[in-house]
């Protein structure tokens, strides 16, 4: 299940949404695998696309992750100097280390990053992503659905927030918004 978002400014069709001004600039202290502690200051110099997401999304989640790979084959070796940063909004089920090898099937500058229930909440209001974890069932509680908001935020080389792509967005805008950063 999906929910919506809004947008910040008019967009047109094939084009990015430009939110500078309208959403903060990075920050974060989320886990990845080891597990290590990471935040901003560990992705700069490097432009960053963040999506919030889970592991076990039967569409979206695999479709996007998918979607960003295909941009860094595009970018040949300039993909060196971007990294998708790819949230979980499932910390009970997204583990760092299973995030991690979830994510690295898809592209190898890929890192997943999970934390505390406060900590993911607190950086999805940061940016207006919605999200809903369908309370499980005492049988089967690993057996539950997620309801998440879409999209793809940029981030320059300074952690200054850019853009938003719909998830939908065609490889090559999204590959040019990135060579626009670069």
């Amino acid at each position: 299940m999906l929910l919506g978002f809004m947008l910040a400014g008019p967009a047109t069709a094939g084009d990015l949404h430009p939110v500078r001004g309208f959403l903060p600039d990075l920050r974060f202290s989320l886990q990845t695998a080891g597990p290590k502690t990471v935040t901003q200051d560990d992705y700069k110099g490097k432009v960053v696309l963040l999506f919030f997401g889970y592991a076990s999304c039967p569409d979206v989640c695999p479709t996007t992750l998918a979607q960003l790979a295909a941009v860094m084959d595009e970018l040949g070796p300039q993909a060196q100097e971007v990294r998708i940063l790819f949230v979980s909004v499932d910390p009970h089920r997204d583990t760092p280390e299973s995030l991690q090898t979830y994510v690295k099937a898809f592209d190898t500058h890929a890192i997943g990053l999970s934390g505390t229930e406060k900590q993911i909440a607190d950086l999805a209001r940061r940016y207006r992503v919605a999200y809903q974890i369908e309370k499980p069932d005492p049988k089967a509680p690993d057996d539950y659905e997620v309801a998440h908001s879409r999209g793809v935020y940029f981030f320059d080389r300074e952690g200054r927030a850019r853009f938003l792509a719909p998830d939908t967005e065609s490889v090559q805008v999204l590959t040019e918004g990135v060579r626009r950063l670069l």
